[in-house]
């Protein structure tokens, strides 16, 4: 009885596990590891015929990464953008475009979403926005995206612009938006 039973599973396992494997594979091909796999929704997809903001060399990207990081421990201030007096999420935005590039942009996120252009999650490099739905409206959080899936931002009152990971618990399903300032 045992010589059958193992001889049964035996053959089921040649026949079954490589079904299964196939389905695995197929499932796991399929189904997104998430909503944030290229982060282009309907009303985010580039537009040639849009005037987005960009800066005037892509070498200044890495100068808004720089400028970022000189910002960490710079206190939260709703509607600030001097990091003498503090900075909002937006503001830290503001402010290090204008250190970078004598441009001054909108302080308003969404604003700042609207006018930059939008980017798949692989285009991703340090320099560009993340956007994120922290306050039940889209966009309603930005960062400066410095690599390694870190981005610096200023949080919320009480604290002090930090780094963070996209991959946070708190941040990861939040994340709404990725835009770049360079030109395509």
């Amino acid at each position: 009885m045992l010589t059958k039973l193992t001889h049964t599973l035996r053959q089921l396992s040649r026949s079954v596990l490589p079904l299964l494997a196939c389905t695995l594979v197929v499932a796991c091909s399929s189904v997104s590891s998430g909503r944030h796999d290229d982060l282009l929704y309907q009303d985010e997809v580039y537009s040639p015929n849009k005037s987005y903001f960009y800066l005037d060399n892509s070498a200044q990207r890495q100068d808004l990464v720089v400028q970022s990081l000189n910002l960490i421990g710079v206190p939260y201030l709703w509607g600030g953008e001097d990091p003498q007096t503090g900075l909002d999420c937006s503001g830290l935005i503001v402010y290090v475009v204008q250190q970078v590039s004598g441009n001054k942009l909108i302080h308003y996120t969404a604003d700042l979403a609207n006018s930059t252009r939008p980017i798949k999650r692989h285009e991703l490099t340090a320099g560009d926005w993340v956007f994120f739905n922290t306050s039940h409206r889209k966009h309603s959080h930005v960062g400066v995206y410095i690599g390694n899936g870190r981005f610096v931002h200023a949080p919320a009152p009480g604290y002090q612009v930090r780094i963070d990971k996209l991959s946070s618990p708190y941040f990861g399903p939040r994340l709404d938006g990725l835009r770049t300032v360079v030109r395509p």
